[in-house]
């Protein structure tokens, strides 16, 4: 298992953590609240039961106490005091909170006593959302300074002239206008050089150049997407996160390697491919890998660019199943179906026939072929059913060409005698 592999399995296992503690603090602060419910109405109704006694025994002196059993207590006022010095904790806020959690628990209230809630809490909306309106103006007054801070400061930092060793300003093309203006253009310009270095490829070259003698250059360079084409990722319960190869992956990079430059090119980061395809060719096969900064980011998509691949474009063939990640040169890619993890997939085997064929038949310009099959919905198929016309073809050619290569005089006898 790799260190992402196993760096997502622990997030995952995190999460379930997180979610199972959530949902114990959660059923822990509903009993606690149903608790202090309980205990409220409880309270209550004993408050209950000793105000009507303490009102019918209010002629005598000594009231009635169920706590003492009939003893004599302190007056109705000192027991009042009492009660509400032992109650430590705030009824109306568990009620509600309860009675909002479970309506069928909570205590009927009279006409008036409902119209002073709904009052209050309107009050407490209103104050709350002037307090929420507060802060949000705060917010904006705090990031528009914020703002204007920054943008002049990035005016001072990329719009100043360069310095030579000297110290001395480079003159540039913006020295003759205003001093403002020399700001804001060099500021401009500043900007758009970040935005393509974002866009464009890290290089002008992304390939050193093809090798000279004595050293052995491929006719043909293959380019390769690595995720869902040689390997697709999977998830199970039984082992986490993990790679799958493609079947056939193996037979495909050795035989492709007799005819073909190949190197991967995909928009995953670099930390995740190098790895990955370090397991997956342990014979080298795969002379170089370009990742996502090799890319051109265009439309929301990072798009192959092979104009920068320092490489004859006529000889030069991108196996793919996102067309969007070719179309700056749909003329040398050739569209295969996305693998998904099945195992009775065969698309590389037929594949690797394809492209043998291609690679021994010294095409001069591969995308004249690989226009032909773009036209059709399934190029793969296509291909199969031309090579079972071939073989028909071939088989009746045959035939026909050992009918003709008998003898004149053998196949006279036959018939004599059949006669």
């Amino acid at each position: 298992m790799t260190s992402g592999a196993l760096t997502r399995l622990l997030y995952h296992d995190v999460c379930a953590f997180r979610a199972f503690r959530k949902l114990i603090n959660t059923s822990r602060a509903l009993t606690s609240a149903l608790w202090m419910n309980m205990k409220a109405m409880a309270e209550q109704s004993q408050y209950k039961e000793r105000k009507e006694v303490a009102q019918a025994m209010r002629a005598s002196e000594s009231v009635y106490c169920p706590c003492t059993r009939g003893l004599e207590c302190q007056p109705v006022s000192l027991v009042y005091l009492g009660y509400r010095r032992y109650s430590t904790y705030d009824k109306t806020t568990s009620t509600q909170i309860l009675s909002k959690l479970f309506p069928q628990t909570s205590i009927e209230l009279t006409d008036e006593q409902s119209r002073e809630r709904r009052k209050r809490e309107e009050e407490e909306e209103l104050k709350e959302m002037e307090r929420a309106w507060k802060r949000m103006k705060f917010g904006f007054v705090f990031f528009g300074i914020g703002g204007v801070i920054f943008s002049m400061w990035a005016v001072y930092f990329f719009g100043q002239p360069a310095i030579d060793e000297k110290g001395e300003e480079v003159i540039d093309e913006f020295s003759a206008l205003p001093l403002a203006k020399q700001y804001m253009a060099r500021t401009w310009k500043s900007l758009n050089r970040f935005q393509r270095f974002i866009q464009e490829p890290s290089s002008q070259k992304l390939l050193p150049d093809p090798l000279t003698a004595p050293y052995v250059q491929p006719p043909y360079t293959l380019v390769l997407e690595m995720k869902d084409l040689l390997i697709h990722p999977d998830w199970t319960y039984e082992t986490g996160w993990r790679f799958k190869k493609r079947p056939g992956v193996d037979i495909f990079l050795r035989e492709c390697s007799k005819y073909f430059e190949i190197v991967v090119y995909t928009a995953e980061q670099g930390i995740t491919v190098f790895p990955l395809l370090d397991a997956l060719d342990p014979n080298g096969y795969i002379m170089y890998r370009l990742v996502r900064d090799s890319t051109h980011f265009m439309g929301g998509h990072h798009v192959k660019n092979l104009d920068k691949l320092n490489r004859d474009l006529k000889r030069v063939v991108v196996i793919d199943w996102d067309k969007n990640s070719t179309k700056m040169h749909p003329g040398n890619s050739f569209t295969i179906p996305r693998w998904l993890g099945n195992d009775d997939d065969t698309t590389l085997f037929d594949l690797v026939s394809f492209l043998s064929i291609l690679g021994s038949s010294d095409v001069d310009d591969v995308r004249e072929v690989l226009q032909y099959y773009n036209q059709f919905k399934e190029p793969i198929a296509q291909f199969r059913e031309n090579q079972r016309r071939l073989l028909e073809q071939m088989q009746a050619d045959e035939l026909e060409q050992k009918s003709k290569s008998r003898p004149m005089v053998k196949n006279w006898s036959r018939s004599f005698i059949r006669q």
